[in-house]
């Protein structure tokens, strides 16, 4: 009476303290296999142990944050605080429970990451909810607060569930990641929609990169954020290459009546605007920040193209009609503007070919017709000379890094390796699944390792895992 077992009986005894350090990476992986994957469920024999308790307030307090916007490590840490006091709290009656000492292992992980002190104020994890109706946030959190009450009262109720974000980026030739987190190559052309729906339209348009190529990149973008009653009226953003104003296209830089607090580095607070413009870095990084829709965007300029990259709800991404079909974050490329092989990008022209089409950019018949911006002058690259380049800002060999080698083998211009880095980046900024971040191109090794494991294979892992932890009893 009074232990707290899991599903792999005998792995609780991976939870002493020395084998806990020793093993800390099986023991997560078993709370992967155990729990995230649903091969099985973590039970906790006693109910007196509220760990479960304690992570779903943390959830609660961090699932709107962004590092992309300005207060989120002093919010961060003030949850990761709460959360290591519940922890404490419930320390005896979670003894020997595994799910208990991988949460306390994370939290002091976390800690060191974002450099969080030990001591300082926390989030409060039964908070006042006041509703702000042009806050996205805080209309999402008064309902899923409300429904958590109601559900108590109802035992079939089923509450209203947190709100699921999704992530669509553009950079490059250009290369679209999108909502689903496929990532194509893509010539498109001309004028193109990124998204278009009841709330929000992401328009770009795309030139070629140089003469006897399909490759294309971005330089114009225009956003459009639409009416939303009592919020903000229609506002309208637009970036060229040399012009990425920290305005909208009326002069502005925030629409609508200050809503809610926001802390700043120091760790005072202010009210920002339902809708806002924060300029990172003048003519070159630009943040859009929508609180009323829960929409960030980020624009910058690299060379001579611009990237994108965006985070929305996904109940917002899905209110279109059938006219607004046509979204390559939703539905990606068309078939026929794909340059990528089903996943595949194959290696573009070769280096010989690319010298011929520079000799022509050369020409004085034809570069007396252009003023080409310092960018840099453009090179040929052999593959391993672009691999090379490649590596000095990526170091992961996913497909940011396999689309960075494409882009200077096919235009020659050095400015593509920095913004393949900083569309990286920005996802990493603004994705909200750790765990699918990294993307490898079709058919590599590392592909193959990072592909979802069927599920016989995923069962013979646990069985081994179980069988490890039963060898740890004795």
């Amino acid at each position: 009476m009074g232990r707290a077992g899991c599903c792999c009986r005998g792995a609780e005894r991976l939870a002493s303290p020395s084998l806990v350090r020793r093993f800390r990476p099986l023991l997560l992986l078993v709370i992967a296999l155990c729990c995230g994957a649903q091969i099985g469920q973590c039970q906790v024999a006693t109910p007196q142990c509220r760990i479960q308790k304690c992570t779903t307030d943390f959830v609660s307090l961090t699932y709107h944050l962004t590092p992309a916007v300005d207060g989120f490590h002093i919010e961060f840490c003030k949850a990761l605080r709460a959360y290591s006091a519940c922890t404490q709290r419930t320390a005896k009656s979670c003894r020997g429970n595994l799910v208990f000492h991988s949460a306390v292992l994370g939290i002091s992980d976390l800690m060191s990451q974002r450099n969080c002190s030990r001591d300082g104020p926390t989030s409060s994890t039964h908070p006042e909810v006041h509703l702000e109706p042009c806050s996205y946030h805080s209309r999402t959190q008064h309902a899923h607060t409300h429904s958590h009450v109601h559900a108590h009262s109802h035992a079939h109720s089923h509450g209203h569930s947190l709100p699921v974000y999704l992530f669509c980026g553009l950079f490059g030739d250009p290369h679209l990641r999108t909502f689903k987190d496929s990532f194509q190559t893509c010539k498109v052309e001309g004028a193109w929609p990124l998204i278009d729906n009841d709330y929000l339209s992401v328009q770009v348009t795309n030139i070629p990169v140089v003469p006897g190529s399909s490759a294309t990149a971005t330089n114009k973008i225009t956003v459009i954020f639409k009416p939303y009653d009592g919020c903000t009226d229609q506002r309208v953003y637009q970036a060229i290459t040399d012009n990425l104003p920290a305005a909208f296209d009326d002069g502005t830089v925030s629409s609508g009546e200050p809503i809610h607090s926001l802390a700043d580095a120091d760790g005072s607070t202010g009210k920002v605007r339902a809708l806002w413009i924060s300029e990172r870095t003048p003519g070159h990084h630009i943040e859009l920040h929508a609180g009323y829709i829960g929409v960030t965007v980020i624009v910058r300029q690299m060379g001579r193209y611009l990237t994108l990259a965006v985070r929305i709800p996904e109940e917002l991404a899905q209110a279109y009609d059938a006219t607004q079909d046509l979204q390559l974050c939703l539905n990606g490329c068309p078939s026929a503007e794909r340059i990528d092989q089903a996943g595949h990008l194959p290696l573009p022209i070769s280096p010989t070919a690319l010298g011929l089409q520079l000799q022509h950019l050369r020409r004085p018949s034809y570069s007396s017709q252009i003023q080409a911006p310092p960018y840099g002058p453009l090179q040929v690259f052999s593959v391993e000379g672009a691999k090379e380049r490649c590596r000095e800002k990526l170091e992961v060999q996913d497909i940011y890094f396999h689309s960075c080698v494409f882009d200077l083998l096919t235009t020659g211009d050095a400015n593509f390796t920095v913004a393949a880095f900083s569309a990286q980046k920005d996802m990493e900024s603004l994705h909200p699944h750790r765990d699918r971040w990294r993307i490898y191109p079709r058919g590599s090794a590392t592909s193959t390792l990072h592909s979802d494991v069927p599920q016989p294979i995923k069962l013979l892992a646990l069985l081994l895992l179980c069988a490890l932890s039963v060898v740890f009893t004795y």
